[in-house]
């Protein structure tokens, strides 16, 4: 079951609209974004890889993301999220280990040319080095996706456009020993919030799609 976020739309103004160009995911902002990506460095011990999921759904550019089955074990069971997982020996990077997972997800092959690049490491509050890797996976209409079911509830789409406009955008500021520690972007889904790990990756994602256009909220410790 494929959910897509344009049930919000009634929420935009044409003016919210008209900001964007129609070619969201044009080949110049792809070599853009290559190009600022190649740039950077990878921590020496990475944990695990994640896969930041641009496609193109109903014609529309737009996030991928996979509704965690809530009948996994952990914290994250539920959740809204991209595809990745921890790093094997047998990959050779970390774009191996973010393929490697969201075809064990997704049930689709995916190729390293839909690499854009690998984005800034996240820490989690665990310590484990997270590198979220920016891939454009093309038309969804044109992929033969087989969800495996034990990992995956159903897929969710997020349309670049809407990503940007205050009618779905939030955030959550935390405290830590009773003072101010950061400030995380919420972005809300019908039916779901996309918050956390997956709502940073999201935000960083269109800081670098749309400089100057997109307003990070992203602040505090969390945001170095």
């Amino acid at each position: 079951m494929l959910l897509h976020a344009a049930l919000f739309r009634r929420g935009l103004t044409t003016k919210d609209v008209q900001k964007f160009p129609t070619e969201l995911l044009s080949n110049e902002t792809e070599q853009r974004c290559r190009r600022i990506l190649g740039k950077n460095s990878l921590p020496p011990k990475v944990s695990a890889g994640v896969l930041v999921t641009l496609c193109t759904s109903g014609g529309a550019p737009a996030f991928l993301y996979t509704l965690r089955s809530s009948t996994l074990k952990g914290r994250h069971k539920g959740d809204v999220s991209f595809p990745g997982g921890k790093c094997d020996s047998s990959d050779r990077d970390v774009i191996d280990t973010a393929l490697r997972e969201a075809q064990e997800e997704l049930g689709v092959t995916l190729s390293r040319s839909t690499i854009w690049g690998p984005m800034k490491p996240i820490t989690d509050w665990t310590g484990m080095v997270i590198v979220p890797v920016l891939a454009n996976i093309g038309c969804l209409e044109d992929l033969s996706m087989k969800p495996n079911r034990e990992e995956v509830e159903s897929l969710l789409t997020l349309p670049l456009s809407l990503a940007c406009t205050s009618s779905i955008r939030g955030y959550t500021c935390f405290r830590q020993g009773g003072r101010y520690a950061y400030t995380l972007p919420v972005f809300r889904l019908p039916g779901h919030n996309v918050w956390g790990l997956t709502a940073m990756m999201t935000d960083s994602a269109l800081s670098l799609l749309f400089p100057g256009s997109y307003h990070s909220v992203l602040s505090g410790s969390r945001a170095r």
